[in-house]
This record gives C-alpha cells, sequence and structure tokens, in this order.
C-alpha cells in the first residue's frame, strides 16, 4: 500500500510538476521586494551660461547631481539669452541663467517654471595694466565707461545677448553713450573665456564676471581696473522649461536638477568652490535669499 501511494505522488508530480513549479516562483516573486524606479527619462538638457562652464563650476556639480539622482546632463552652455531661446522653443528642459531682465520676461511669457535664486557674484572691468583710458578709481562703472569712450580705448564686447552683454548694455545706457558703430568698439559674438583672451591679446578692456577672470587669469595679460559698483552684481537664476508649454520637456529632471542646486549640499559646495586655488569663492550661494538682500 505505501509503494502504491508513494508511486501515485510522483505521477501528480511528474504531470503537474512545471505548474506547481510556475507558481512557487510566481508567489516567491510577490513577496520579494520591487526594485528601485529609476527615472523614466534619464537624458537631461541643461542650456546655461558660459561662465558657469568656463569656471569649473559645473564641471564639480553634475557629476555628483547625476551620481544622486540617476540623471544623465547634457551641458548646452552658451549665453543667457541663447540659454532662454532654447528654453522657448522647447529645446532645453532646465536653464541656469543670469540676466534678471530677460529671465522675467521668459516667466512672463509663460516658458518657464518655478524660477529660484542660486547665487551671486560680480562683474568686473578688467583691461591692460597701463589702463590706457585711467579708468582705476573710477567710482562707478558707467564713469570708467565714459573714461573709455572719451579715451577712444579698445572695448571689446561679448555682443551675444549673454548676461554679460545685456549688463554691458546696460551700464553704457546708464553712461549715456551709444558705442556700436565706433571704431575703439569690438563686438567677438563670444563667450566669456574667449573674450578675455581676445581682450587680452588686443591689449583692450572688457566686462567679465569675476569668476570666469580669475581662473583664466594667469594666462590674461588684464587686471581688474574697476569693481565694486552695485550695479555690478551677477545673479544666477535656475529655471524648469514649462511643460504645460512644451510637454516633451524633461519635467521630472529639470525639479530634480533645480531642487539640487537649492540644496544644502550643493549650496555647501558653491560657497567653498575656488577658495583654495584662488583664495576666494568664485561664487556666493543664495538659496532661499531676496535679491534685494545679496552683496550686503
Amino acid at each position: 500500500m505505501q509503494n502504491d501511494r508513494s508511486f501515485l505522488i510522483r505521477r501528480v508530480l511528474k504531470k503537474h510538476g512545471l505548474a506547481v513549479f510556475s507558481a512557487a516562483v510566481f508567489l516567491v516573486g510577490m513577496a520579494l521586494p520591487a526594485p528601485a524606479a529609476g527615472p523614466a527619462q534619464k537624458n537631461l538638457i541643461l542650456a546655461t551660461t558660459t561662465s558657469t562652464q568656463d569656471s569649473g563650476l559645473l564641471d564639480v556639480l553634475i557629476p555628483i547631481f547625476e551620481k544622486k539622482a540617476g540623471y544623465f546632463v547634457k551641458t548646452i552652455a552658451v549665453g543667457s539669452g541663447q540659454a532662454m531661446a532654447m528654453g522657448q522653443k522647447g529645446e532645453a528642459d532646465v536653464l541656469l541663467v543670469h540676466s534678471p531682465v530677460a529671465e522675467e520676461k521668459f516667466m512672463a511669457e509663460k516658458s518657464g517654471v518655478n524660477r529660484l535664486i542660486v547665487m551671486h557674484n560680480d562683474f568686473v572691468v578688467v583691461g591692460p595694466s597701463a589702463d590706457p583710458a585711467a579708468i582705476k578709481g573710477s567710482k562707478t562703472s558707467s564713469e570708467a565707461f565714459k573714461e573709455i569712450a572719451a579715451a577712444g580705448a579698445l572695448f571689446l564686447s561679448r555682443g551675444d545677448n549673454s548676461g554679460t552683454h545685456a549688463k554691458e548694455n546696460e551700464i553704457w545706457k546708464a553712461a549715456g553713450i551709444s558705442p556700436e558703430g565706433q571704431k575703439w568698439y569690438q563686438q567677438t559674438g563670444l563667450g566669456m573665456g574667449q573674450t578675455l583672451n581676445v581682450a587680452s591679446e588686443k591689449r583692450g578692456y572688457t566686462l567679465a564676471d569675476r569668476g570666469t577672470y580669475l581662473v583664466l587669469k594667469k594666462n590674461l595679460g588684464l587686471e581688474i581696473q574697476m569693481e565694486g559698483d552695485p550695479l555690478l552684481l551677477n545673479v544666477y537664476h535656475v529655471i524648469q522649461v514649462n511643460p504645460a508649454k512644451w510637454p516633451k520637456v524633461n519635467a521630472g529632471g529639470a525639479k530634480a536638477f533645480s531642487d539640487f542646486m537649492v540644496s544644502a549640499e550643493a549650496q555647501g559646495i558653491i560657497k567653498t568652490f575656488g577658495v583654495a586655488k584662488y583664495g576666494s569663492s568664485l561664487f556666493f550661494p543664495d538659496a532661499g535669499k531676496k535679491e534685494g538682500d545679496l552683496g550686503k
């Protein structure tokens, strides 16, 4: 009887074994925790100003963000104006820019959402050590620009609709001068680092963000000739491109990057970036602050 029962059990297992095994695997699978879900869309396009790239700041921040958030960031470093033009066409997911007036227009037309202040530094007027226009000691940037124009000293403008170019135009307007068309005024159409190199080669003046200037200073024949004017404040914001206007943008990645840039970790890195090598921070963290309180 015992042998008959064993034989019967073996027949049942042989006939239904596959089904039993499949059921067991299913039950075990149900019991195991689901793997952590990564971002559905891993590629993220960041359009930003050349100063954040030329200064080396993004070379530090982006690898940390990619490792933490699981995104792959494609950085397109152009002028702020060009970066916002990309955002207006849905060709970027998130922006890191420094042209406040243009940014406000960008937001008003609903091309962007969640504009957050990230950091600031300042602009400086740099020129050859001989200072042919004698602008050293000028009390304001507009006064320095007037001296450059009066002396007919060479001035190199980026001329690229960048945040730096917008600030330069603001200073010329404050000085009451229209420089375009003047022999002493030349537009490079290049980024900050390249424009500094051209100014150095031609022994001219230019307006630069302090961070990029300090990084390239050792290879330039340029000195800071005017600084400290409140008008030279240079503020950076992160802006998510509006997914309601451009449904294909990586809204999740843009938010993750925006959140990271104002996080305590990123702000701590910004605070100390450049100190060891250049003796001072290239940027100052500002998350949560109001623009009216910057530089105080």
